[in-house]
């Protein structure tokens, strides 16, 4: 209702400007004519954009740590993104279907085509790639990939891939917690910076995620983070 009501002024608006044109400077307040009477327009409505801090690394390993986990996050969101962006198609579909064999039988086909796309490029992934595109897929999607193994498979499928990914110490049941975990954080680091840089395209999360408190948490220099002397 609020966007007809916006078209609806915008075409009063551009009604009126072609009866009596006048020519504006970007000094000038803009008027929108409602039934005769001149209404300023004093708010635009901007997206929000976050105030990155400068980054400060404890000694010189932390530093080498944070580049080699942006260059990880920045391989892996691209499929946690497409993973989100093929169940949201996936969810809207089966709403459309009423019977339970015509939404098992679409599921299917997804399912085989998810996996012919992402099989091949997903075995070149290394372990910790593997993770963190699991926290990622989280992150995007607000399920962990465990809980979307079961609901698209059975929770049998879901038990056999986490035990078989935890063989390679990876688990599927790890959800995106930057307030909790430090290495979290330093991740949607990489991303909000990459998002401004233009360097990923930007997706919502499934969930709220406040990037200040996490900066008043981790973003300071903390002794835990300082890598370990060698003896």
């Amino acid at each position: 209702m609020k966007y007809i009501i916006y078209i609806a002024l915008f075409f009063s608006s551009a009604i009126f400007a072609q009866e009596d044109p006048v020519e504006q400077d970007s000094t000038q307040v803009h008027y929108m004519i409602i039934e005769g009477d001149s209404i300023p327009i004093t708010s635009v409505e901007l997206n929000e954009v976050l105030v990155l801090p400068n980054l400060k690394f404890v000694d010189r390993d932390a530093r080498i740590r944070y580049i080699i986990l942006r260059r990880k996050t920045l391989k892996v969101y691209p499929y946690a993104k497409l993973a989100a962006e093929r169940l949201e198609a996936l969810q809207k579909r089966l709403e459309t279907l009423e019977k339970k064999r015509d939404r098992k039988k679409y599921s299917k086909v997804i399912q085989k085509y998810i996996e012919d796309e992402f099989s091949a490029e997903l075995k070149k992934l290394t372990k910790t790639e593997g993770q963190i595109l699991v926290k990622l897929i989280h992150r995007q999607t607000g399920r962990t990939t465990f809980e979307l193994i079961k609901e698209l498979r059975s929770g049998w499928r879901a038990f056999w891939f986490n035990s078989t990914a935890n063989l390679f110490n990876i688990s599927l049941k790890r959800k995106f917690s930057p307030i909790d975990e430090e290495e979290d954080y330093l991740i949607e680091d990489v991303l909000q910076r990459a998002f401004q840089n233009e360097q990923l395209d930007r997706q919502r999360p499934a969930f709220d995620i406040d990037f200040y408190a996490c900066v008043n948490k981790w973003g300071k220099s903390n002794p835990k983070t300082k890598s370990k002397s060698k003896s």
